[in-house]
Protein backbone atom coordinates (compact mmCIF):
# COMPACT_ATOMS: atom_id res chain seq x y z
CA UNK A 1 0.00 0.00 0.00
CA UNK A 2 1.42 3.29 -0.82
CA UNK A 3 2.57 5.82 1.74
CA UNK A 4 0.11 9.15 2.04
CA UNK A 5 2.31 11.12 3.86
CA UNK A 6 3.61 14.87 2.84
CA UNK A 7 7.11 13.67 1.67
CA UNK A 8 6.30 10.21 -0.63
CA UNK A 9 3.27 12.86 -1.93
CA UNK A 10 6.07 15.31 -2.74
CA UNK A 11 8.66 12.86 -4.34
CA UNK A 12 5.75 11.72 -6.31
CA UNK A 13 4.95 15.37 -7.55
CA UNK A 14 8.50 16.52 -8.75
CA UNK A 15 7.83 14.81 -12.57
CA UNK A 16 4.70 16.29 -12.36
CA UNK A 17 6.10 20.13 -12.52
CA UNK A 18 8.65 19.12 -14.94
CA UNK A 19 5.64 17.40 -17.65
CA UNK A 20 3.98 21.24 -16.67
CA UNK A 21 7.60 22.53 -17.70
CA UNK A 22 7.46 21.21 -20.55
CA UNK A 23 4.25 21.34 -22.07
CA UNK A 24 4.15 24.82 -21.73
CA UNK A 25 7.51 25.78 -22.20
CA UNK A 26 7.49 27.00 -26.24
CA UNK A 27 10.51 25.16 -27.28
CA UNK A 28 11.60 21.75 -28.30
CA UNK A 29 12.49 19.15 -25.64
CA UNK A 30 16.77 19.46 -25.57
CA UNK A 31 16.07 23.62 -25.69
CA UNK A 32 13.53 23.18 -22.80
CA UNK A 33 16.68 21.30 -20.85
CA UNK A 34 19.29 23.48 -21.24
CA UNK A 35 17.07 26.70 -20.68
CA UNK A 36 16.42 24.95 -17.24
CA UNK A 37 19.90 24.03 -16.73
CA UNK A 38 20.95 27.45 -17.62
CA UNK A 39 18.08 29.16 -15.41
CA UNK A 40 19.06 26.63 -12.38
CA UNK A 41 22.72 28.34 -12.84
CA UNK A 42 22.02 31.92 -13.28
CA UNK A 43 19.23 32.28 -10.57
CA UNK A 44 21.30 29.81 -8.17
CA UNK A 45 18.99 26.65 -7.78
CA UNK A 46 21.06 24.03 -8.49
CA UNK A 47 24.67 23.41 -9.94
CA UNK A 48 23.81 20.79 -12.79
CA UNK A 49 26.85 18.77 -13.61
CA UNK A 50 25.89 19.12 -17.57
CA UNK A 51 23.08 20.83 -19.55
CA UNK A 52 20.64 17.29 -19.68
CA UNK A 53 19.45 16.46 -22.80
CA UNK A 54 16.10 16.59 -23.98
CA UNK A 55 15.99 12.60 -23.73
CA UNK A 56 16.64 13.21 -19.90
CA UNK A 57 14.30 15.69 -19.15
CA UNK A 58 11.64 13.48 -20.78
CA UNK A 59 12.96 10.64 -18.19
CA UNK A 60 12.61 12.98 -15.30
CA UNK A 61 9.55 13.69 -16.42
CA UNK A 62 8.27 9.81 -16.16
CA UNK A 63 10.16 9.26 -13.12
CA UNK A 64 7.48 8.33 -10.36
CA UNK A 65 10.08 8.14 -7.17
CA UNK A 66 11.42 11.70 -7.56
CA UNK A 67 14.92 10.52 -8.16
CA UNK A 68 16.02 13.05 -10.53
CA UNK A 69 18.36 15.92 -9.13
CA UNK A 70 16.28 18.67 -7.02
CA UNK A 71 17.48 21.26 -8.90
CA UNK A 72 15.44 20.67 -11.94
CA UNK A 73 12.42 21.11 -10.07
CA UNK A 74 13.21 23.90 -7.96
CA UNK A 75 13.96 25.39 -11.47
CA UNK A 76 10.82 24.48 -13.24
CA UNK A 77 8.51 25.65 -10.08
CA UNK A 78 11.00 29.41 -10.54
CA UNK A 79 9.90 29.71 -14.30
CA UNK A 80 6.48 28.01 -13.59
CA UNK A 81 5.80 30.52 -11.27
CA UNK A 82 6.99 33.48 -13.76
CA UNK A 83 4.82 32.24 -16.86
CA UNK A 84 1.45 34.85 -17.40
CA UNK A 85 -0.12 31.47 -18.57
CA UNK A 86 -0.41 31.59 -13.90
CA UNK A 87 0.11 27.80 -14.27
CA UNK A 88 -1.15 26.01 -10.63
CA UNK A 89 -0.78 22.47 -9.74
CA UNK A 90 -2.74 19.85 -11.23
CA UNK A 91 -2.77 16.95 -8.10
CA UNK A 92 -2.01 16.91 -4.90
CA UNK A 93 1.03 15.37 -5.16
CA UNK A 94 2.22 18.16 -7.77
CA UNK A 95 1.16 20.47 -4.86
CA UNK A 96 3.10 18.92 -2.86
CA UNK A 97 6.11 18.91 -4.59
CA UNK A 98 5.62 23.10 -5.97
CA UNK A 99 5.15 23.82 -1.94
CA UNK A 100 8.88 21.60 -1.12
CA UNK A 101 10.28 24.12 -3.83
CA UNK A 102 8.63 27.23 -3.10
CA UNK A 103 9.99 26.47 0.45
CA UNK A 104 13.23 25.35 -1.04
CA UNK A 105 13.90 28.34 -3.47
CA UNK A 106 13.46 31.23 -0.74
CA UNK A 107 14.30 31.84 2.92
CA UNK A 108 11.28 32.68 4.68
CA UNK A 109 10.77 33.47 8.46
CA UNK A 110 7.29 31.98 8.82
CA UNK A 111 4.32 29.57 7.17
CA UNK A 112 2.82 33.11 6.99
CA UNK A 113 5.60 35.30 5.14
CA UNK A 114 5.69 32.11 2.61
CA UNK A 115 2.06 32.50 2.09
CA UNK A 116 2.08 35.76 1.65
CA UNK A 117 4.83 35.72 -0.93
CA UNK A 118 2.95 33.37 -3.38
CA UNK A 119 1.57 34.55 -6.37
CA UNK A 120 -2.00 35.47 -5.99
CA UNK A 121 -3.30 32.47 -8.30
CA UNK A 122 -1.36 30.08 -6.28
CA UNK A 123 -2.37 30.99 -2.77
CA UNK A 124 -5.64 28.72 -2.67
CA UNK A 125 -3.89 25.85 -4.75
CA UNK A 126 -0.98 25.39 -2.82
CA UNK A 127 -2.93 26.38 0.70
CA UNK A 128 -2.83 22.88 2.42
CA UNK A 129 0.06 21.79 0.90
CA UNK A 130 2.68 24.49 1.99
CA UNK A 131 1.49 24.28 5.78
CA UNK A 132 2.83 20.48 5.41
CA UNK A 133 5.56 21.59 3.63
CA UNK A 134 6.20 23.65 6.15
CA UNK A 135 5.49 21.28 8.94
CA UNK A 136 7.67 18.86 7.12
CA UNK A 137 10.54 21.54 6.80
CA UNK A 138 10.10 22.86 10.70
CA UNK A 139 10.88 18.61 11.04
CA UNK A 140 14.31 18.85 9.32
CA UNK A 141 12.81 16.47 6.65
CA UNK A 142 13.33 19.38 4.01
CA UNK A 143 16.91 19.58 4.63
Amino acid sequence: MPQDDFYTKMRAGLSALLRQWRSLGQADADQLALILAETARVAKLGTPDATPSGATLEQWSQDQQGEMPLWAPRTAVFLLNQMPARPTPQSDEEACAWAYCWLRNRSFDSLDAARAALPAHLAEPLDEALAAAWSDQQGLRLV
